[in-house]
């Protein structure tokens, strides 16, 4: 049997590096007296992960030097109210990039949201426009996850070129858009592609054909070491707060890949926390800049 050298795909030192080069790239614009990236975030009632995705994306902001908007709103603003402030920071020309925190109440539509936003201020790249360009390879803001996946296995120089990749949820946050950028021809593509979703039968041959697995379904270690072939590239997306009495904060953190078992039969792998979750912000960070750039 092929025993691998497992090798930890590590987010949070590619994302450092990706901060260090925009870090560069604005200490520059400052010294010739342009303007810096201007994100604006909103954040709707005070959802504990949101909370935090939030105070991560603003704190990297000013590692970087970018300029920084924090909107909030109680859960209770009406749809009305939220797509008329999204329409405020569309016509401000001081903002660069805009992005709402999801998920949103109940009462506001995603769909909305996100179609009212800017399509080139749109830098979580969920727009119906930059979705369409994304599918035709044409120059767009790429949804942070999936972007920030394709950085993480660029630095680490994964070949991709005639592998299987399997994609395991189709949101149209991650898998949908992984699946697409994946199967595309050029140095993070070339693969053929299998997106898997909650009726996808034979699940488990299908993972153990797999050469790359993209874990992204939000259900807690439920990629498990029978379904994963020695040597596989394994990237886990889910990040699911579970309830644990033994932990001070009362609940760990867990991804969609049961990591301990899954783990040694892997060439590569992302760890939870520090792979993915830093890899998202680093990529919107780049999406910033890239706005900024367009509008200049």
């Amino acid at each position: 049997m092929y025993l691998c050298a497992m090798q930890i795909l590590d987010g949070k030192i590619v994302a450092q590096s990706v901060k260090e080069e925009l870090k560069q790239k604005v200490d520059l614009l400052k010294q010739e007296g342009k303007k810096t990236p201007h994100l604006a975030a909103v954040l709707i009632g005070n959802n504990g992960a949101s909370e935090t995705y939030v105070a991560s994306k603003v704190k990297t902001c000013g590692e970087i030097g970018y300029e920084s908007t924090l909107i909030r709103f109680d859960e209770s603003v009406s749809e009305e109210e939220l797509l008329k402030k999204i329409g405020d920071l569309n016509n401000d020309s001081t903002v660069d990039g805009i992005l709402v925190q999801l998920p949103l109440p109940k009462h506001i539509s995603e769909e909305k949201v996100i179609n009212t936003i800017a399509a080139e201020k749109d830098v979580d790249g969920f727009h119906p426009s930059n979705i369409g360009k994304m599918v035709q390879g044409q120059p767009s803001y790429i949804p942070a996850t999936p972007y920030g996946i394709l950085l993480l296995m660029q630095h680490y120089n994964i070949q991709t070129k005639g592998k299987h990749a399997v994609v395991i949820g189709r949101s149209n946050i991650v898998g949908r858009p992984m699946s697409i950028l994946l199967s595309q021809n050029n140095s993070t593509g070339n693969c053929t592609v299998t997106l898997c979703h909650s009726h996808t039968h034979n699940l488990k041959t299908l993972c153990l054909q797999a050469d790359i697995i993209v874990a992204a379904l939000g259900k807690p270690e439920f990629l498990t070491a029978d379904m994963v072939k020695e040597g596989a590239v394994v990237i886990d997306v889910g990040i699911t707060r579970v309830d644990d009495a033994t932990k001070k904060k009362g609940y760990s953190i867990k991804g969609d890949v049961h990591f301990e078992s899954v783990a040694p039969k892997c060439s590569f792998i992302t760890p939870v926390p520090g792979g993915v979750g830093a890899m998202t912000i680093a990529a919107l960070m780049k999406n910033t800049y890239l706005a900024a750039t367009n509008h200049r």
